[in-house]
């Protein structure tokens, strides 16, 4: 075979590459996830602003398979606060996912609202409401084509290659989101439906809609008897409890399932779930994802909430743990606005846990 019918082929094929790995995103396109959803809160459901009853910041960064090229890395910030007088919750969301191999790459930012509304003495329902703004791109000059080796040594001669590829792409668009919650003392229940406008997302080629996500999700917690730290009148009770907890979305072709549960020895929390739907196959491939094991930390004061968590995924899909798992960090910090003067309404707090 001829050097020059070398390099043809792998030009074809490399384009080849390039048109399966667009089609794929367009076919199994889906939002970031994160293990410690709870952890996520206004991700989760707009109908989480202000569910604590006070003023909270986090932030979650998450890094997927980082042994293979292929790795997705996410970070997301948000805030919100809680207006006792109007029963209403407001806060906002800063998002960004990358994928690794082609510079593939999602940044929004999102305002929600949620009003919190008492059905009766023991249960209590949020609906809550989101507006965002896209921003997605994607950079092909990780890529090398046929035009920019030379064909006698295989070497890359040519900084850029005359593929329109080549340059980068960027698309902006608007996106709605729609959730709501309803809890009592020990537990809750919360649906999400993200995406109900389907917006073109496409950065290359025909329309590609982004499709919609369902999400479900609850638990419920089982107190157990308190433990104390400390003695006398410095004696103070420490939270000890089980909650099982589960997660269920649906986007597109894409199904996930998380089922685990939860163990508080305050200030500890240790977590485990399972993520994945055994019973559904996606082209022969069973659907187990991963193994998730988490270890979380809170510390509390008179008036303020500390929080920070690490988890690991250990993968159980045909990836294997070479793929190096995912790490996913969170931290979240919340305190009291209230007006120390005036009695507290008589008002449910969610159940679920902080991670």
């Amino acid at each position: 075979m001829s050097a020059d019918n070398l390099f043809c082929q792998m030009y074809r094929l490399i384009a080849s590459c390039v048109c399966i790995l667009l089609s794929c995103a367009t076919v199994t396109a889906q939002d970031p996830q994160f293990s410690q959803f709870y952890a996520a809160p206004l991700y989760l459901n707009p109908a989480f602003a202000g569910a604590t009853g006070q003023a909270r910041i986090g932030a979650n960064y998450r890094n997927q398979w980082p042994a293979i090229d292929a790795n997705f890395s996410t970070i997301s910030a948000f805030g919100d606060f809680y207006n006792e007088n109007k029963n209403i919750g407001l806060g906002f969301i800063i998002n960004n996912d990358r994928e690794g191999l082609l510079g593939l790459q999602s940044t929004n930012l999102g305002a929600m609202i949620s009003y919190d509304l008492k059905i009766t003495n023991g249960l209590s329902f949020r609906p809550g409401f989101q507006a965002s703004m896209y921003n997605r791109s994607i950079n092909f000059d990780k890529l090398t084509f046929g035009d920019q080796f030379d064909q006698t040594t295989g070497q890359v001669v040519n900084k850029n290659s005359i593929e329109g590829l080549n340059s980068g792409q960027s698309k902006f668009f608007g996106d709605m989101t729609m959730g709501g919650l309803f809890y009592s003392k020990n537990g809750w229940f919360g649906v999400t439906g993200a995406h109900l406008t389907q917006p073109d997302q496409s950065l290359v080629g025909s329309p590609d809609k982004l499709p919609m996500k369902i999400s479900g999700h609850g638990g419920w917690k089982f107190l157990l008897r308190p433990g104390v730290m400390g003695s006398g009148f410095y004696s103070k009770p420490r939270e000890r409890s089980i909650t099982p907890t589960f997660q269920y979305r649906h986007q597109g072709r894409f199904d996930q399932m998380d089922l685990g549960v939860y163990y508080t020895l305050e200030p500890l929390i240790i977590g485990t779930w399972y993520r994945g739907v055994p019973f559904k196959s996606f082209n022969g491939i069973v659907n187990n994802e991963s193994i998730v094991l988490l270890i979380g930390f809170t510390k509390k004061g008179a008036k303020d909430i500390l929080n920070i968590g690490y988890s690991y995924d250990y993968t159980i899909s045909k990836l294997g743990p070479a793929s190096g798992g995912a790490h996913e960090f969170s931290i979240v910090y919340s305190w009291s606005t209230r007006d120390p003067r005036k009695p507290p309404k008589d008002k449910l707090i969610i159940p679920c846990p902080d991670f």
